[in-house]
């Protein structure tokens, strides 16, 4: 199956930039920078949840409880609504833990935007992906199908895929700050590498 950061930024990314943009006031560059770090990020939490909490039934549970692949058709109303939000919980619950809180802080220092900004931007995002999963899904993926996705090349962990998009989202280059803030969250996000 074809690599799904490829297939949502080819199928959505243009206009989840622009809608995050505006609904944010963020510039479109930060934007388009920022979705391809927020995905995999999403992806790695659910695959925590599926090797450790229920394999793919939860990744189901999830789906169906969070996962409407409706928001996909009013992508400006949903970010309108959480823009909104006094209260955003860049952690999705469980899902992404401290990771998320500290996801939204390295957002906000590298792309220089203040916290309350950059602590709406995995709330926002989260409703697109696991609705762009659950459409995966109900069009012929499946549950096996989904569950091959959070492991893109097939070896148990996710930590490598989710580092490896991660750093290419930033440009690459291990010796940076942001790469090795980066190491530190996912390390603390997927258990280290079994």
């Amino acid at each position: 199956m074809s690599n799904l950061l490829e297939d949502f930024m080819g199928s959505m990314g243009s206009q989840v930039t622009d809608q995050l943009s505006s609904s944010l006031g963020i510039d479109k560059g930060i934007a388009g920078a920022i979705i391809p770090q927020v995905l995999p990020m999403i992806l790695g939490g659910l695959k925590k949840q599926k090797d450790n909490f229920g394999g793919e039934a939860r990744v189901d549970h999830i789906l169906n409880k969070y996962g409407s692949s409706s928001v996909l058709d009013d992508i400006g109303g949903l970010f309108s609504q959480k823009a909104q939000d006094p209260n955003p919980d860049p952690a999705l619950g469980g899902l992404l833990g401290d990771a998320g809180v500290q996801a939204s802080n390295l957002f906000g220092k590298q792309f220089n935007m203040d916290s309350g900004t950059a602590a709406k931007i995995i709330p926002m995002l989260a409703p697109l992906v696991l609705g762009y999963l659950t459409k995966q899904k109900d069009s012929g993926a499946g549950s096996s199908g989904i569950a091959a996705l959070l492991d893109q090349d097939g070896d148990g962990s996710v930590l490598d895929d989710v580092a490896g998009f991660l750093m290419n989202g930033l440009g690459g280059g291990s010796s940076s700050s942001s790469s090795n803030l980066l190491g530190g969250l996912l390390g603390g996000l997927f258990g280290g590498k079994k």
